[in-house]
């Protein structure tokens, strides 16, 4: 018994430790995390060092993670939103679904399989890996964004066929003498997984809420946390039991939560085991890669994966151009959900149990979609370094750069995000002739529709800066979040126009000193004055009255002014007091 519970806790041990190795070292060298996983997985599995046996045992707890990430990405999507999101799930997503499978059964019946094979393989194929996806798109924060939000319809739509190709599956199947009515059954099926979703959505609408609620009065976060994952797995379980994919399951649960007053804590007592079960599926997903399939079948494998990935992905970026997608987002989308995913596996499982496929079918599928798995994070960091930088649209956007336009506002804004947005309104109530430019046609667009007008251009071009009025105004403030340019705006309007006042926000002490250097009047570091205010207020709770308070910062703005001019290396600088007085 205790060699036994050693053996597992060196298991446990083994698979951390692999990951706490490969993660830091695939990140390092920004091959990102999914890949990081995939050949921790493949070096401590059967190929590797062989410290496990079983990578479909590990797989299939792991799913989990992917459950637990879809019962997150539901907690952030109400029901008004996802609601609006119908036209790109079912939309979108079927148009790339039915197109994509008809050309990748192609695709295989080329290779010379039967249609039935090359349907079931293609249709395992279709099936974009949910997990490698939403992983890439929480790491580059664009889940929200409207690409993001894409590629998320997609998924779900994709998630939403597993049963019908199940069922196809079965249709497929040889002829069983000992198999009758098979159309009830199918009906029976489809039946199950209606009433499963029903008595989902039923529990979220009405018996949820009331649980959370009961169990926040025992101030018990272990409790809370112990629901949290037994609604997850509970709402996974009742769509397995309806055949329908667990995923989907926990996605309806977060969404009938996602106006709940318990959402945030739901979501932080889930983070966490879903980031772990989430890198335990890529490492099961890398140790089963099976190396002896490959050797034997490595022309027909690697010729599936190039053909498959490459068919998918064109028929991806046809359908993105047709649904008015951008190029670079239509090849961005084609290079991330050009893979295969994980609910292949559950497929080509079934069609082999049903005798659709062989075994050895069956093994070469698996590694054609594990090995395009683990080649997409490789894609998608290439595609990151070559490809051009994305084209923003300039519909609806007035050009500064482009006409002859000349303007005179006594105050000139340059960048109109949070900073630019916020400053403007002291001078806007005063009375002040506003000008403002931004080089981000979004800005510009959204700036319209609150009724300010804002001119696209790039602050650090001479030519722009001219015809924004810098130098005729009498103020300009520059609150753009690039440091270099921003340096590069004060150089260029003090150099023409020395009389102009500049008051320039700085994004840290370094860059501060740099505005100072290159004549700034006056340099406001981003963080320096919330920093003070939170001062401010602590010593206030501590007991200090309003003029003890106000003495004390006094005191640190001195230190720091003083810290500040010894920065600026003495005696050149020492003569600008005044311009120290207002370096904050």
């Amino acid at each position: 018994m205790a060699a036994e519970g050693a053996s597992q806790l060196g298991s446990v041990a083994a698979l951390l430790g692999a990951a706490v190795v490969a993660i830091p070292l695939f990140k390092r060298l920004g091959l990102g995390s999914v890949l990081g996983y995939l050949a921790a997985g493949l070096a401590i599995g059967p190929f590797g060092l062989g410290l496990f046996h079983d990578p479909q045992a590990i797989i299939h707890v792991a799913e989990f993670g992917v459950v637990m990430f879809l019962f997150v990405i539901g907690l952030e999507m109400k029901p008004s939103h996802l609601w609006s999101l119908r036209h790109q799930i079912f939309g979108l997503g079927s148009m790339q679904v039915i197109l994509a499978a008809f050309i990748l059964t192609l695709v295989g019946m080329a290779f010379g399989f039967a249609w039935q094979i090359a349907f079931v393989g293609a249709a395992g194929f279709v099936l974009t890996s949910t997990a490698i996806v939403m992983q890439v798109l929480g790491e580059r924060n664009e889940l929200n964004s409207p690409s993001g939000q894409r590629m998320v319809s997609i998924l779900l739509f994709e998630d939403l066929l597993i049963v019908p190709l199940l069922a196809i599956v079965a249709f497929l199947a040889p002829a069983d003498p000992s198999h009758v009515a098979g159309d009830t059954s199918v009906l029976k099926q489809l039946g199950l997984a209606l009433l499963s979703l029903a008595a989902l959505v039923i529990a979220g609408l009405y018996l949820l809420n009331p649980l959370f609620r009961i169990l926040a009065k025992t101030k018990a976060r272990e409790v809370m946390t112990a629901a949290a994952l037994l609604v997850v797995l509970g709402a996974a379980l009742l769509m397995e039991m309806g055949g329908l994919s667990m995923a989907m399951g926990a996605f309806v649960a977060g969404v009938l939560l996602s106006e709940s007053s318990f959402r945030h804590q739901l979501e932080a007592d889930i983070e966490p085991f879903r980031g772990l079960l989430l890198g335990l599926f890529f490492l099961g997903v890398g140790m089963a890669l099976d190396l002896n399939v490959v050797a034997a079948n490595y022309k027909l494998i690697l010729s599936g994966v190039i053909a498959l990935m490459t068919a998918k992905a064109v028929v991806i970026y046809v359908v993105a151009r047709i649904a008015k997608s951008n190029h670079a987002d239509a090849l961005n989308r084609a290079v991330m959900m050009a893979q295969g995913g994980e609910f292949a596996f559950v497929l080509f499982s079934a069609a082999a149990s049903q005798g659709v496929i062989t075994a050895t079918i069956n093994a070469n599928m698996t590694a054609v979609v594990v090995l395009s798995m683990a080649i997409t994070p490789v894609m998608i960091m290439l595609h990151q370094r070559f490809a051009k930088a994305a084209q923003a649209s300039m519909d609806g956007v007035d050009n500064l750069e482009a006409g002859d336009k000349k303007l005179k506002g006594n105050v000139l804004i340059i960048g109109f995000g949070r900073v630019g947005q916020i400053a403007s309104q002291a001078p806007i109530a005063y009375g002040a002739d506003i000008s403002i430019i931004d080089s981000n046609p979004d800005v510009v667009r959204g700036a319209a529709k609150y009724g300010f007008k804002v001119y696209y251009g790039d602050g650090s071009r001479e030519d722009v800066l001219h015809a924004a009025g810098a130098y005729q105004a009498k103020c300009v403030l520059v609150c753009i979040n690039d440091s270099e340019a921003t340096t590069r705006i004060v150089e260029n309007i003090k150099h023409h126009c020395p009389t102009v006042k500049v008051i320039v926000r700085a994004n840290d002490r370094e860059h501060a000193l740099h505005l100072v250097q290159a004549d700034a009047d006056f340099v406001i570091r981003e963080t320096f004055e919330a920093a003070m205010l939170m001062g401010n207020e602590t010593i206030k709770q501590l007991g200090a009255d309003e003029l003890q308070a106000e003495d004390i910062c006094d005191q640190v703005r001195k230190a720091d002014h003083e810290r500040f001019a010894l920065e600026l290396s003495g005696n050149e600088f020492a003569g600008r007091d005044l311009l120290l007085k207002n370096t904050q």
